[in-house]
């Protein structure tokens, strides 16, 4: 419609198919490594026809749990569940500066705490901080990137590093004069801020040299700092530095003797009553497990449906061996949602356990406590739809035991998950070791293998398996009911439970349920136990890295950029006609040319720089109104509308060739704006129209010419700034530009920006 319309969704499928084949050759290996292995050890028969459909099978079955996997993240990216977990845990990351000002700390060192607010805020912020400072008489250290004029005269020292050296640090006054000894001043109506960000610069200290009849060279941090030292405050500095400290002047209470601010109680109080506080916020996370988990009850009773299921020979226990097998798994599973819950929260973890907050054993508790009421809700579904629908052991204690048996297993696999995220701390590899944590548990629990048949050197695995004793314990309390008393056969003393018992290789003593439970038990606390160990003696695996800044001599003339004026000769907007297909095709043939000329001028003059034409657009809006459905606080505060609006009636214009500077203060509703007009808000209402070169808006296109610069960008950790912009120049320039050209333009943005 505009500039480029219709390949939106070819776009869409063909990155979508990407990243299926790219996984093709990944699974294809994964199951030829495995199933030689495996078939080589296990001792099948060798013969080729039966390895290859081994494979094949293995194959095909990893895939399709490769592709479904896939599915599912992409068909909950930005959705109820993704939204409300990464929402709710994110909002603790952006917790402002306060969080340190309402404990007793006098020591303050706060890092670009004005990113984000306008210079009103952050005057306001500054001068607070100022005044708890000298009233309280604390120590504020604080890093601002070119303050205000008005923000930096609140400060009473100045420290000015620059290239990893320390080249003042003084009274602020004394900063002007420290440079004019130099040979540099500050211009008067030049902010100081700006000027100090300035005088260290190989590009910009030139303007600032006094002495003009003078020849300047440019002066390097290293100069500066040698020669703070020999300036009266840098002299004065260094005698108070060389002077030990008179301990006799300092009073024994003025540093804490305490590792943490209160009791031990109040800690942990403090740690529960946070933890609810969490719960209630993400309760639609535990409302969907707990949808989740009666879908499947219901699946799971219609398929073991007892009309269906009899209790006459050993193969009509086999199948309620499945059932029970079944209920185990699922249980299982339903804890590995702590992985992911555990690893979102454990940022702000370090943060506060850096800070000493709280000891690890006071966060770790309340995510165990208070997660057990759920675990009665969850296994209670479970049981009370499934357990007289399948037709299991009648016999209401039998029923009980069930449940008790899964509240233990189910805090188990909780535990478990919990301690993996908080060994892993990454989410790719917690997601590795939680399948393992619970695929080698499955192969060694009884029901894959039977005990007889594992080999003497993974016996250990059998016996460590929380699995086997889940199993064995579910087993026993069903088969030895009543319902399975009878004989398994005329010519045997035996009851058909105790026949199926054995034929499956599990116990037959009705002990063997105690022995399970408190094996769960003991699990249970070896769980939360190595959380707790985890959680105290571990650090993030993120390492800050530092970036040093490397000005070459003849930095002033290299990486210029000269832009072709060919730009001149675009294209006439009212000749256009009145059709988007004719523009679009109008545009192609003209850029073609006028691309064609500034790539060859480019390569001719041997210049960096070149220009791609594009079709200029302007973008009106009349009439904008964003609104949202009223918070329910705000309802019960007794606010009567509905809704709460954001954007109140906003009209404008952007046009082609102006730069449009978009202000207001902190809330002023800017970001809302932009989000509107850019089509991103996926939520509330929009009322209003939006035109792009007098057509209506249509967002299905206007994402393919439009571009959003966000205030915390995304990109990929793991590839360099110059490779994302090849991708993007490769997946977002028309077909017919060549990977020279994109390289070029590349380059081109890489010089300007970097």
């Amino acid at each position: 419609m505009y500039a480029q319309n219709a390949i939106v969704v070819n776009e869409f499928l063909g990155k979508s198919w990407s990243k299926a084949l790219v996984e093709i050759p990944c699974v294809f290996s994964q199951a030829v490594v495995y199933g030689a292995i495996v078939y080589a050890m296990i001792g099948f028969e060798w013969t080729a026809a039966k390895f290859f459909w081994y494979l094949f099978f293995t194959f095909f079955s990893q895939l399709y749990f490769t592709f479904f996997g896939m599915m599912a993240v992409a068909a909950t990216t930005n959705q109820h569940i993704a939204a409300i977990i990464a929402v709710a845990f994110y909002a603790l990351w952006n917790l402002f500066s306060g969080e340190m000002l309402v404990g007793p700390s006098k020591a303050l060192f706060m890092d670009e705490i004005s990113t984000g607010l306008d210079s009103s805020t952050t005057y306001q912020i500054v001068n607070s901080l100022r005044q708890t400072v000298h009233i309280l008489n604390g120590t504020a250290l604080i890093s601002l990137l070119q303050p205000a004029p008005e923000t930096y005269d609140l400060f009473d020292d100045i420290i000015l590093l620059s290239d990893s050296r320390i080249i003042y640090q003084g009274p602020r006054e004394d900063v002007l004069n420290f440079f004019e000894s130099m040979g540099f001043r500050c211009p008067e109506r030049k902010g100081v801020a700006d000027f100090l960000q300035e005088v260290t610069s190989r590009k910009d200290q030139e303007q600032y040299w006094a002495h003009k009849d003078e020849p300047y060279s440019f002066v390097t941090a290293k100069e500066f700092a040698e020669a703070f030292q020999s300036f009266h405050f840098g002299r004065k500095l260094g005698d108070e530095l060389a002077t030990p400290f008179d301990k006799t002047k300092s009073h024994p209470a003025a540093l804490k003797t305490e590792k943490y601010g209160v009791r031990k109680k109040e800690l942990l109080d403090a740690c529960i009553s946070r933890e609810y506080l969490l719960m209630k916020r993400n309760s639609f996370v535990y409302i969907f497990k707990l949808t989740q988990l009666t879908i499947v009850a219901m699946i799971a009773m219609t398929i073991f449906l007892r009309t269906e299921m009899h209790k006459n020979t050993t193969e009509d226990g086999n199948i309620y061996t499945g059932a029970l097998f079944f209920t185990v798994m699922m249980v299982m599973f339903n804890g590995m949602s702590e992985l992911a819950m555990t690893i979102l929260k454990l940022p702000v973890f370090y943060k506060q356990r850096g800070l000493l907050f709280y000891p690890a054993w006071a966060y770790a508790l309340p995510s165990w406590f208070l997660k057990i009421p759920i675990t009665f809700v969850e296994v209670g579904v479970w049981v009370f739809i499934t357990y007289y629908v399948i037709g299991f052991d009648p016999n209401v204690g039998r029923l009980f035991r069930q449940y008790l048996l899964l509240l233990l297993l189910n805090q188990t696999a909780s535990s478990l998950f919990r301690f993996i995220a908080a060994a892993c701390r990454s989410m790719i590899v917690a997601n590795t070791f939680g399948s393992f944590a619970l695929v080698l548990p499955f192969a060694l629990g009884g029901i894959v293998l039977s005990r007889e048949n594992v080999k003497k050197w993974w016996i250990w695995g059998y016996w460590s398996s929380p699995m086997m004793y889940a199993q064995n314990a579910i087993l026993v309390n069903e088969f030895l009911g009543k319902s399975w008393s009878k004989n398994a056969s005329t010519n045997s003393t035996e009851s058909l439970g105790v026949a199926v018992l054995k034929a499956r290789g599990f116990f037959t003593e009705a002990h063997w349920y105690w022995i399970g439970a408190g094996a769960l038990l003991g699990f249970i606390f070896v769980f939360n136990f190595c959380y707790t160990v985890a959680l105290t003696y571990l650090n993030p695996f993120e390492k800050p890295q530092a970036v040093i800044t490397v000005e070459s001599d003849n930095a002033k003339t290299e990486g210029k950029i000269e832009l072709s004026s060919h730009r001149k000769g675009s294209i006439d907007q009212t000749a256009s006609t009145e059709s988007g297909e004719e523009i679009g095709r109008s545009i192609s043939s003209v850029s073609s040319s006028v691309r064609a000329e500034a790539i060859a001028e480019a390569r001719r003059n041997n210049k960096k720089g070149m220009v791609l034409p594009f079709q200029p657009l302007s973008i009106t809006f009349d009439d904008i109104r964003y609104s949202v459905d009223m918070p329910e606080e705000m309802k019960s505060q007794g606010v009567p509308e509905d809704r709460l609006e954001l954007l109140k009636g906003v009209s404008g214009a952007f046009r082609p060739g102006v730069l449009t500077a978009l202000m207001g203060v902190s809330g002023a509703g800017k970001t809302t704006l932009m989000d509107v007009l850019a089509g991103r808000k996926t939520g509330g209402y929009i009322e209003g129209s939006i035109s792009i070169s007098g057509y209506p808006k249509k967002q299905e296109t206007f994402a393919r010419i439009s571009g959003y610069c966000e205030q915390n960008d995304i990109h990929s950790p793991h590839v360099t700034v110059h490779e994302s912009l090849l991708y993007s120049a490769w997946l977002r320039l028309p077909p017919n530009v060549d990977a020279e050209t994109r390289k070029v333009r590349v380059f081109c943005v890489v010089s300007t920006f970097f």
